[in-house]
């Protein structure tokens, strides 16, 4: 076993979506291991860590947290035309996340000062540095200090095999049929191109997405291993095309998410406490995405139109500060008031408990874009997916979600085509129907399944361990295994 004196960095990319995950995966690492934890970040995200590792203090040991440092790297937004004081993707427009791609790799040299620094003060590198897949540059850093570089996905396997491929493959190029197959994926697991974002879907290798991607992905597909935050049984298609395509470990540890807490105060609750079981559609699009004002209009429409209870977390359409004030004039005339007098809905303005709302018994349905955090927490609590994907991998999980797991519908895709009212009121009315046979029974079903399987991974027994604890404890043994390698 390890001593105290021996280290282990994580670098996690600056996003919300990110930073969570990986401060689960310190947690993790300390509980399991007795190596010191260190997470490395730039300094407004670091606050963000520090505050949220203060709030696990009732969840966990502080023998645990007392294992982990939360160090700072020099960052600039300024310096990469991004504005002031910004240092994730939270508050950026999606003009500019671009910009924050590519001003993460500017972390290089203040990484290699760092480990200098720590090399001299404890007369040996750290046995690993943990990387975001987004930051490829980090695996040449820790291969100059002759530590073991591992990358950490915070997504899926199948989202994440489906994106490197994408990016690095970019297979929609070479047709121009609206279906084509991706490297790596069976051929009867083809993709279409309106499943794709607008920046893959307009890349062509010379574009600056193209160029951030391209690279970092690649940089980080010449480390040791990569780390997934899923399990295993939840997703064993997208394990296998992702070691196969990789052709090096990897390690299922997930899910990486926090527990709900007791609300009983929080008005959400007290809503929720008013509805039958299974009943409520909650919606939420994410920290971080918006709809269109068009779109926005017709779900409030088609919501109404279904007589479904519905907890709404809102916030302004694209095109306005995601941050800033809501105007009634992005929803129906009197819509708020109405549905809300009625009881119908709720509407909860920026943000809303997640956690806790998808584990109250009166939820049955979640309308999300597909971020993994999201899809993890809904499918932990056995609550069935509508699908909007509007980002990122988001399209791919969908996929998985309806092909391979019959936990979702798609409901619509992005921020450039069209949302009817009529098709809201049908597909919500279709989830949130628990006749026995019916689409959503069987959703419901399936979800309550791979909820079981998702809590299961994480069982510690001291007979049988579940899957992610068991790929945790492979991951450590395999460090252990390099170790002599780095610290001689």
């Amino acid at each position: 076993m390890a001593s105290k004196t021996e280290h282990i960095i994580l670098i996690p990319f600056m996003a919300q979506g990110h930073l969570r995950p990986f401060l689960r995966l310190a947690l993790s690492l300390s509980s399991r291991t007795r190596y010191t934890i260190t997470l490395l970040t730039t300094p407004l995200n670091a606050e963000i860590l520090r505050e949220n590792l203060n709030n696990t203090i009732t969840t966990t040991t502080t023998a645990n947290i007392n294992h982990i440092i939360i160090s700072e790297l020099p960052f600039n937004s300024e310096d990469h035309n991004l504005p002031p004081n910004v240092e994730n993707t939270e508050k950026l427009p999606l003009t500019l996340v671009i910009n924050l791609h590519h001003a993460a790799s500017s972390l290089e040299p203040h990484l290699d000062a760092f480990l200098t620094r720590h090399v001299a003060r404890h007369h040996r590198p750290p046995v690993a540095i943990i990387f975001d897949n987004f930051l490829g540059w980090a695996d040449r850093v820790a291969r100059k200090f002759n530590s073991i570089g591992i990358a950490f996905t915070t997504c899926g396997a199948y989202g994440t095999a489906a994106y490197s491929s994408m990016w690095g493959n970019l297979p929609h190029r070479r047709t121009d049929e609206e279906e084509f197959p991706v490297p790596g994926f069976p051929e009867d697991r083809r993709f279409r191109r309106d499943q794709l974002n607008p920046f893959i879907r307009n890349a062509d290798g010379t574009d600056v997405w193209s160029r951030f991607f391209q690279l970092q992905i690649n940089m980080s597909m010449q480390c040791s291993g990569w780390l997934v935050n899923s399990v295993e049984e939840v997703e064993p298609l997208g394990f296998d095309i992702l070691r196969n395509y990789l052709k090096f470990p990897v390690w299922a540890i997930g899910p990486l998410i926090s527990s709900p807490m007791s609300l009983p105060t929080d008005k959400c609750i007290e809503w929720l406490n008013t509805k039958e079981k299974d009943s409520v559609l909650y919606i939420s699009f994410g920290s971080q995405n918006t709809i269109n004002p068009a779109q926005m209009m017709e779900l409030a429409a088609g919501l109404e139109m279904s007589r479904k209870p519905f907890l709404w977390v809102i916030r302004p359409p694209f095109g306005f500060d995601i941050n800033g004030d809501f105007q009634p004039e992005w929803l129906p005339d009197g819509f708020e008031d109405r549905v809300m007098k009625s009881g119908q809905g709720m509407m909860v303005h920026k943000w809303g408990p997640q956690l806790e709302i998808l584990s109250h018994e009166a939820v049955g349905g979640f309308l999300s874009h597909c971020g993994w955090n999201s899809v993890l927490e809904g499918l932990r609590e056995g609550v069935p997916i509508i699908g909007w994907p509007l980002a990122a991998e988001q399209a791919y999980n969908l996929k998985m979600l309806v092909e391979e797991m019959g936990v979702s519908v798609e409901l619509a895709r992005g921020l450039d085509r069209e949302v009817r009212r009529e098709k809201v009121k049908r597909v919500v009315v279709t989830v949130l129907d628990r006749a026995e046979g019916s689409i959503g029974w069987k959703m419901k079903r399936a979800a309550v399944d791979f909820g079981r399987k998702l809590k299961a991974a994480l069982e510690v027994g001291e007979v049988v361990k579940g899957s992610s604890v068991k790929g945790m404890d492979d991951f450590v043994e395999f460090v252990e295994s390099k170790k002599s390698s780095v610290i001689g």
